[in-house]
C-alpha cells in the first residue's frame, strides 16, 4: 500500500487531548510550596483570567474525567482515536524529589487507567519531573511500563532550559525506547507583562513553544539525538512561521551558528507539530515549512482555547487530498502504530 493510500484509510487521530486527574490535585494540595506555586500562577495570569478559567474548567470537568462522555464527544467531532495527556496543570515542577516521584507515578497510572477503559480509541501519555533530571529516565520507563506511548513535558523547568546537559540521559532513553515526547508549555516566564487580556496564553504559549524548540535546535540537542520523536503543541508556536529569522542569524552570526550543524529550518522536518494554530493560512505555512508528513491533527480537547471541530479546521486550510489525509490521521497512525482495523 502506498503512503497516500495508507493515509486515506487511516483513522482520524487527535494528538492533543487532555485528561484531568483529581488524584494528583489531592496528592499535592497540602504539600509545602503549593501556596507559593498557586500565587505565582495567579500573578502570571491575572485575576480576570482566573475568574474565567475556573468556571470553564469546572464546566468541562465531565469531559476531562468521564470516558463515556469523551468518546461521545469524539464521535461528534469525527475523531476515532485520541492521544490523551494530563492537563499541564499537573506538572507541579515545584515539588521536592519525593513528592515529584509520587506525582509522576500517580499521573502515569491514572492516565493509563483512563485510557484502558477504551484501549482501541484512547492512547495515553504520562508525566516526568523535568525539575529533577535524575528522576527522568526512571519516570519515562514507568510511563512506558503502564502501556503509555510516552510523556508530556513543559517548555522548561525552573532554572533549566531544554538545552541543559542534565537532560541528555533522558533524550537518549527516549530515543532508545521510541517514546513520544509531547512538548506542551504551562505558564510563561514573561510573568506580569502578560497578566491581562489572557496574554499569558495567547502570547505566552506560542512564545514558550518557540523558545523551547529554539533551545533544542541551536544547542545541537537535535544533532546529538536525531531519533527523538517530539510533537510540539500549538503548531510549534511562533517558530515555524518566523524560522527565516533563525536561519539568517545562524548564517550571519558566529554566536548563533556555533551550536547546531545545519540551518534551523532543516530541524523542523525532524520534529512533529500539532495543527492547532487557529488560522488556515498559518496551518498551510506550517505544512509548507515542516512538511505534510510532520503535522498531526490536534484540538486541545476539551479546553476553550482548543477547537471543537479539528477536522473542520483542517479542512479550512485547503490542503491537497493526500496532505489532508496525512495530517488528519495518517501521520499519527504511523507514529503510534495504530492499525486501521482496530477502529
Amino acid at each position: 500500500m502506498s503512503a497516500a493510500s495508507a493515509s486515506a484509510s487511516a483513522p482520524t487521530v487527535d494528538v492533543h487531548a487532555h485528561v484531568l486527574l483529581p488524584e494528583v490535585d489531592a496528592l499535592v494540595s497540602a504539600l509545602p510550596g503549593r501556596d507559593e506555586a498557586r500565587a505565582l500562577d495567579a500573578r502570571r495570569n491575572g485575576p480576570a483570567a482566573l475568574a474565567v478559567s475556573g468556571p470553564m474548567v469546572r464546566d468541562r470537568m465531565p469531559l476531562l474525567t468521564n470516558v463515556a462522555l469523551r468518546l461521545a464527544a469524539m464521535d461528534a467531532q469525527g475523531v476515532d482515536v485520541q492521544l490523551v495527556s494530563p492537563s499541564p496543570s499537573h506538572y507541579h515542577y515545584w515539588t521536592d524529589e519525593e513528592a515529584a516521584e509520587k506525582v509522576y507515578r500517580l499521573a502515569n497510572e491514572a492516565t493509563a487507567a483512563h485510557c484502558a477503559a477504551s484501549p482501541d480509541r484512547l492512547r495515553g501519555l504520562g508525566l516526568v519531573p523535568l525539575h529533577h533530571p535524575d528522576l527522568l529516565v526512571r519516570a519515562l520507563d514507568h510511563a512506558l511500563e503502564q502501556g503509555l506511548a510516552g510523556v508530556e513535558i513543559s517548555s522548561h523547568a525552573p532554572g533549566r532550559e531544554l538545552s541543559h546537559p542534565a537532560y541528555a540521559p533522558f533524550w537518549s532513553r527516549a530515543e532508545e525506547t521510541g517514546a513520544i515526547l509531547f512538548l506542551h508549555p504551562f505558564g510563561c516566564t514573561l510573568d506580569e507583562r502578560l497578566d491581562r487580556w489572557y496574554l499569558s496564553n495567547t502570547v505566552g504559549q506560542p512564545t514558550e513553544n518557540a523558545v523551547a524548540l529554539s533551545h533544542l535546535i541551536f544547542s545541537g540537542t537535535l544533532d546529538r539525538h536525531p531519533a527523538l520523536r517530539l510533537i510540539a503543541a500549538h503548531g510549534g508556536g511562533y517558530l515555524p512561521t518566523h524560522i527565516g529569522r533563525s536561519d539568517h542569524a545562524w548564517s550571519t552570526r558566529s554566536d548563533a551558528g556555533a551550536g547546531c550543524a545545519h540551518p534551523p529550518s532543516s530541524y523542523l522536518k525532524r520534529l512533529y507539530f500539532d495543527s492547532l494554530v487557529h488560522d488556515p493560512r498559518v496551518l498551510r505555512e506550517l505544512v509548507r515549512v515542516a512538511g505534510a508528513d510532520r503535522v498531526l491533527l490536534g484540538s486541545d480537547f476539551p479546553f476553550d482555547m482548543g477547537t471543537e471541530d479539528p477536522v473542520g479546521a483542517l479542512r479550512a486550510a485547503r490542503l491537497t487530498g493526500a496532505d489532508f489525509d496525512a495530517v488528519r490521521g495518517g501521520n499519527a497512525a504511523a507514529l503510534l502504530t495504530i492499525p486501521t482495523a482496530t477502529v
